[in-house]
């Protein structure tokens, strides 16, 4: 895979649902990616998006260099049903020198395996069914992303009671622990907040910080 610019390069290997999906992401974001799978007709498609689709019967080590994804800066297994497949996969991965390996697991014993391998895991059904019970828990909730078992990002609509308030009166990372990331007003998104920022009506505010911190806000928000 030869590199055109200085920006992120990513592997993608296993173009089922949830690879062909994330591939697809990248490729409408700019980025250089380079994709594989064993079937034909998944990669065939993919070619629309990138000249770097090949199509890979075997994942062993020298396969997997021939390709020249170790030159990637991230790697992502997305191969998670077959578990053997998916481990060996990472590992040889790791040993080609591959910067950063995420991997998807099927259950929590597979991710246990896969995070002593040196990948970063992923559960992309669990952390939907996640993203999906916060917003159905409270009203405000538009949208909900596990970054790491710490850290996540919380979108919400304000509540009446934060509209004609500066982020300053609010307080919110002295009152919850939260930072606030960016603010969406009519579609247009600061990420350059100002402590003198008077919030309004609609307005989307992005939160970063703990679970914990995030749910402690959501309630605070439904019993004012």
């Amino acid at each position: 895979m030869k590199r055109k610019h200085d920006s992120m390069s990513y592997g993608i290997v296993g173009l089922g649902r949830f690879g062909r999906a994330l591939a697809l992401e990248l490729a409408h974001a700019g980025a250089e990616i380079l994709v594989m799978d064993r079937e034909e007709e998944r990669v065939r498609e993919l070619r629309e998006v990138t000249e770097n689709a090949l199509v890979v019967r075997v994942l062993d080590k020298n396969t997997l260099s021939e390709t020249g994804i170790q030159n990637c800066d991230v790697a992502v297994v997305c191969i998670g049903e077959e578990m053997d497949t998916s481990m060996l996969t990472v590992l040889h991965l790791k040993e080609l020198g591959v910067k950063r390996v995420i991997a998807k697991a099927s259950s929590a014993e597979h991710g246990e395996i896969l995070e002593k391998l040196g990948a970063e895991v992923v559960y992309p059904e669990r952390d939907m069914a996640v993203r999906l019970a916060h917003r159905l828990e409270n009203a405000h909730v538009l949208d909900f992303v596990r970054l790491s078992e710490r850290l996540n990002i919380s979108k919400l609509l304000i509540p009446e009671h934060f509209v004609g308030k500066t982020v300053v009166e609010l307080d919110i990372r002295g009152r919850y622990g939260l930072n606030i990331v960016a603010i969406e007003n009519t579609g247009r998104v600061q990420d350059q907040v100002r402590p003198d920022y008077k919030f309004a009506p609609c307005d989307v505010v992005y939160l970063c910080g703990s679970k914990e911190s995030i749910a402690r806000m959501e309630d605070e928000m439904t019993t004012v």
